[in-house]
């Protein structure tokens, strides 16, 4: 009996923690805005909260120029319990926007509490504007939140000083702030900024070209968006004519760059890898007692060479050698186990670089 019971209390836990995670992934949050679908639409909007939606098409342009200010409005109330900033792919979920009369992208309706009767926002598409109507509507008092940019915002008095700088590699975007591309790019944009911002010797840049004709001009900017790179040795620029999305950004600075950070900003598994030290380290591994030792010599020597964060790298390199002398061949092991569970932890943005920087350098001594 009591066997049966304790198998009984299992299975009843396994399905209490099902329904939890089913729970959760019901309401699917994409920044701070809540994605609704076929499956949760009426379960999320028309209960204890009123509800604003935006229902778009992912191919729509003039619902690309919107996204920048919706998920700014979605940032500003998400601790407002009483409201809900929501929105429907209807290209995925036809059958939600045909039964809510959509036939224009994007159309933008509000919920009241307790209603499932749409009232059709008519007014202006920028978030203030939207956060004053969900305000009057919502009986709110949320205002639209400032988000920081790590974007470095150019005038005519800073370009040289920054873009010119030979110690600085910079992406800079020549923008006009009425074009509808650039307000699309915005968001992008700022992921890019955001990824590298570790990165002392990276700067993602940005220019009112419409303010600042004379460096457009300079620069043979004629459109917008217009990107050009200014690497530490071409200070005259050259065209961005990458992709759009972060990944293509992403991989065109590491590859200029010699960065190796991935879409979130986190250090990639090459991070701090050199060639020339793997080489000799592979030969450190194979290697004992005095062999072992003049191989040390040689990874010395090596490290000596190196410049900048290169030299910065090379340090970790020697002291993972001279504890694996000290401490055993299975220190770069335990080591990188050790790495391992702090990185699971809670911490500092520039502490994880520090340790995923030790952790790659050491998988060379495994």
């Amino acid at each position: 009996m009591g066997r049966s019971e304790g198998i009984r209390r299992r299975i009843l836990v396994a399905f209490a923690v099902v329904s939890l995670v089913f729970a959760l992934v019901t309401v699917v949050a994409a920044d701070d805005v809540v994605v609704l679908t076929e499956e949760n639409f009426e379960k999320e909007v028309g209960r204890d909260r009123g509800a604003l939606v935006k229902f778009y098409a992912p191919w729509c342009g003039h619902c690309k120029k919107l996204a920048p200010d919706y998920e700014k409005l979605g940032s500003s109330f998400k601790k407002a319990k009483s409201v809900l900033i929501g929105k429907v792919d209807c290209d995925e979920h036809k059958s939600v926007c045909s039964k809510y009369g959509v036939s224009g992208y994007p159309t933008i309706q509000w919920f009241s509490k307790g209603s499932l009767e749409p009232k059709k926002y008519e007014g202006p598409r920028t978030a203030e504007a939207l956060a004053e109507f969900v305000n009057n509507e919502g009986g709110t008092n949320v205002k639209i939140a400032a988000v920081p940019s790590n974007v470095v915002v150019l005038t005519s008095d800073t370009f040289n000083e920054v873009v010119l700088d030979e110690t600085k590699d910079v992406l800079v975007e020549f923008y006009a702030p009425w074009c509808g591309h650039c307000k699309s790019l915005a968001p992008t944009y700022e992921k890019v900024a955001t990824a590298f911002k570790s990165e002392e010797d990276v700067v993602i840049a940005n220019l009112d070209a419409d303010k600042y004709k004379d460096l457009a001009e300079k620069y043979g900017v004629s459109g917008y968006p217009t990107l050009k790179f200014f690497p530490k040795g071409n200070k005259e620029g050259e065209d961005y004519e990458g992709g759009r999305d972060l990944d293509d950004f992403v991989s065109f600075i590491n590859g200029k760059c010699g960065t190796s950070r991935d879409g979130k900003g986190q250090l990639t598994s090459k991070a701090g890898l050199i060639d020339s030290l793997d080489v000799l380290v592979k030969e450190f591994v194979s290697a004992s007692g005095d062999d072992r030792k003049a191989v040390f010599s040689k990874i010395e020597e090596e490290v000596e060479k190196l410049q900048g964060s290169a030299a910065r790298y090379g340090k970790i390199y020697l002291k993972a050698a001279k504890n694996t002398i000290d401490k055993g061949s299975d220190y770069a092991k335990k080591e990188t186990e050790r790495l391992q569970r702090v990185l699971e932890k809670s911490i500092s943005a520039a502490k994880a670089d520090e340790l995923t920087l030790k952790k790659n350098v050491l998988s060379a001594f495994m």
